[in-house]
């Protein structure tokens, strides 16, 4: 987690490429890259969602330039007819700069998505920018209607929020960022409870529900719930990251349910790469098997990277933004 923060090193990630392994969970570091691996998902029946990966942006030009490949990719789904919508950050577009400045950025994101009936999914972040988020979805759902956010399980107040935003199409996740007792749960147990609790509520009071999730103790308690509760399958969704349970993926599909892709691209790619592999040790586990499984000598070099990136960032002084 520590390492996913460090600006150093992702600075250094965008002129290594995708070298550390990132290939196998990053759908490249351009659009046209992007745009292949999402026509390869539409054609075994599944949808995506598209993150330009970028975060914790601090510098006017940097959110500018996120803002028009934005643009770009909501101009490429239209054009191609990708079955996609699009997930962002706001830190990415310039929250930690002005609130001001980030409104106006979303509002020209979110006016183009919908003038082509493309869905936009505001991703959260730490805790720091959960209600400035939520403050933005606010003003901006005075006036469009393509857009949703995200629930994370493991923040204590989510069961209240999520009454809050019923009427919104939701993604319900764990959560990804490390946050303290007093805001978050900390143990397993509790996180994956608190998880199974918001989405029973969405499935039978929500607009929409996008449950992300590799776990399949979970998708197994929401097949038995859905059925139960005689909840159609165009209310809700299952979601995976790319490159991750490909196996699984496909069954959903088989099987008939709505199955969306989390598509993560471009050179900004470390920090989220990292988190990935951080947040939950399977994520580690289901990685290190796929790479394995295509190259041991990446997995190994993975491995060897990992260890030097870890040494690295112990002779640099601590990013204090």
């Amino acid at each position: 987690m520590m390492l996913s923060q460090n600006k150093l090193l992702n600075n250094g990630a965008k002129h290594w490429g995708l070298k550390l392994g990132a290939q196998s969970v990053v759908a490249g570091t351009n659009i046209e890259e992007m745009i292949k691996s999402v026509k390869e998902l539409n054609a075994q029946g599944m949808s995506a969602t598209i993150d330009n990966l970028g975060e914790f942006v601090f510098e006017k030009q940097e959110a500018l330039e996120a803002k028009e490949q934005i643009l770009d990719v909501i101009q490429a789904i239209h054009e191609q007819g990708l079955d996609a919508h699009i997930s962002l950050k706001p830190t990415q577009l310039g929250l930690d700069i002005s609130y001001e400045f980030c409104r106006g950025n979303l509002e020209e994101i979110v006016s183009k998505a919908e003038k082509y009936k493309i869905f936009i999914n505001f991703d959260m972040e730490d805790y720091s920018h959960l209600h400035p988020s939520f403050d933005l979805i606010d003003e901006l759902s005075k006036h469009y209607t393509n857009i949703g956010t995200v629930i994370q399980a493991y923040f204590h107040e989510s069961a209240e929020t999520i009454k809050a935003y019923k009427n919104y199409r939701l993604r319900i996740v764990k959560g990804a960022y490390k946050e303290p007792e007093h805001l978050a749960y900390q143990d397993k147990k509790d996180i994956d409870r608190h998880f199974i609790e918001l989405i029973e509520y969405h499935l039978l009071n929500g607009k929409f529900t996008s449950i992300a999730t590799h776990d399949h103790h979970v998708i197994h308690h929401v097949k038995r719930f859905v059925k139960t509760h005689q909840i159609p399958n165009d209310k809700f969704e299952f979601q995976m990251l790319y490159g991750f349970r490909k196996d699984l993926q496909q069954q959903l599909v088989k099987e008939g349910f709505n199955f969306c892709t989390y598509v993560p691209f471009g050179a900004d790619w470390y920090g989220y790469f990292m988190r990935r592999l951080a947040e939950r040790p399977q994520n580690l586990n289901l990685f290190a098997k796929q790479v394995f499984n295509k190259k041991t000598n990446l997995f190994i070099g993975v491995g060897a990277s990992s260890f030097l990136l870890g040494r690295m960032s112990k002779k640099q002084p601590r990013d204090k933004r």
